[in-house]
């Protein structure tokens, strides 16, 4: 079920769903939300690491800290990225839920449409060090707009353009600044005798696709949904900007036609990493993955991802991982000491490098690499270049009715099909009508 269907789903049934059931402390505790007594929170954390059981190895000696610090203990589960929205669905109807949650930010909205959430009005964000200690991109992605959020960020990520330096300077180029330099760019290190592309994108991804259906989108002052939360996917800056991305493989030549078979980032990531390609668009986590495949550290540099000149300087999406209180949880004191540990500085620079995550507190300093350059650039763009997703109950709607559109796009190009702008239109007008009719 997916997230949309299941704000209905608990607006019919609400009578019938008892959630005072929520919450992971032992049944014979009494202490309500009290922080003392032998209290348990049940905390559902997200795959950030290489595999769950390496997540786990980061994470006990980080929540033992917090048992020594507070008496409170806490009963870690690891979920994978493939479980973890079903589980928290299931956890939402059921009312069987853990006290404290992992989400990803870009599920807020909707999540926050089920009122299983809760909001972190005045005394709650007071009580995890107020909402000033976060980067307010990042806090803007915890809910609808206007309203108390019912997530505050946890970890953060943001995309770059990697750029290999070797090609670039044997080629006598420079980083890209603008859209147009990076096409031209690709253009020149796109070497069909060597096998070598300017570029890799994973076009067979409906999640890569749609971020950059976003992005491209916001570089052209798009929006997605007005502020009613109807979607308006034909606007013609939406419509450039999804034409604007297929044309890489399209247009401009600079993507390998195979790349429509890319079904998620890592594919790509490793044509940069074997040298195949001279640029890949990815997240900060991607260093790990580079470096696993043979290049080494020094080999690569990482600019923003350009906007064309004069359009709006939109390098990403705010990406990364959320935390959220379930509303009825037994232990509402606790799981919010649990919240402000877990977003305090210690613990923010803790699991910063293992997790490969970008810091979501003001003024901190990324130690997910020791580049100093790269590390202030992939802050820039999570500060100051980024914009959230879609901050509506229908987000989730939107990303597979978009991205799916966009899959079958590039598959028609890579088989040696062209995409208009009147395609573009018409699959945006159908993706359409399928967020509104679910609406």
């Amino acid at each position: 079920m997916r997230l949309r269907s299941l704000v209905a789903a608990v607006a019919a049934t609400a009578m019938g769903i008892s959630l005072a059931a929520c919450g992971g402390g032992d049944k014979n505790d009494s202490s309500g939300g009290g922080s003392g007594g032998d209290q348990t929170l049940t905390y559902w954390a997200s795959n950030q690491g290489t595999s769950l059981d390496n997540d786990k190895e980061v994470l006990t000696p980080v929540l033992q800290k917090f048992t020594q610090d507070t008496g409170i203990k806490v009963n870690l589960e690891v979920i994978g990225w493939n479980d973890l929205q079903t589980r928290i669905q299931t956890a939402i109807t059921s009312g069987q839920a853990p006290d404290v949650v992992n989400i990803g930010n870009t599920w807020a909205a909707s999540l926050q449409a089920t009122d299983a959430f809760l909001p972190f009005d005045g005394d709650a964000m007071g009580a995890i060090g107020g909402k000033d200690k976060f980067v307010a991109t990042a806090l803007a992605t915890g809910g609808k707009e206007g309203t108390d959020p019912t997530s505050v960020p946890l970890y953060g990520l943001a995309y770059g353009l990697y750029y290999n330096k070797a090609m670039f300077t044997a080629a006598g180029l420079q980083p890209p600044k603008t859209w147009e330099e990076m096409v031209t760019d690709a253009q020149k290190l796109t070497v069909p005798a060597k096998k070598q592309w300017g570029m890799a994108i994973a076009a067979g991804s409906y999640t890569e696709n749609v971020h950059f259906a976003f992005i491209n989108a916001a570089q052209n002052k798009a929006e997605w949904f007005d502020k009613d939360g109807k979607p308006t996917f034909t606007g013609d800056g939406n419509v450039q900007g999804v034409l604007r991305y297929l044309d890489l493989m399209q247009k401009d030549k600079v993507a390998n036609p195979s790349n429509a078979q890319y079904d998620n980032g890592t594919k790509s990531v490793n044509d940069f990493a074997t040298k195949k390609v001279a640029m890949v668009i990815n997240q900060n986590n991607a260093d790990s993955s580079i470096v696993a495949n043979g290049m080494k550290a020094g080999e690569y540099g990482v600019v923003p991802f350009p906007a064309p000149a004069g359009a709006e300087q939109v390098a990403s999406h705010v990406a990364g991982i959320n935390l959220s209180v379930f509303k009825n949880t037994k232990h509402k004191d606790a799981a919010l000491k649990f919240v402000k540990y877990m977003t305090d500085a210690t613990t923010q620079t803790t699991l910063g490098k293992p997790f490969s995550s970008l810091p979501v507190l003001k003024d901190a300093k990324p130690v997910f690499t020791t580049d100093a350059t790269e590390a202030a650039t992939f802050s820039d763009i999570y500060n100051t270049k980024s914009k959230p997703l879609p901050l509506v109950p229908a987000e989730d709607q939107f990303e597979s009715t978009v991205g799916k559109a966009m899959n079958s796009m590039f598959a028609k190009i890579a088989t040696g099909g062209t995409v208009t702008a009147d395609d573009v239109k018409a699959a945006l007008k159908t993706a359409q009508d399928q967020v509104a009719a679910g609406s």
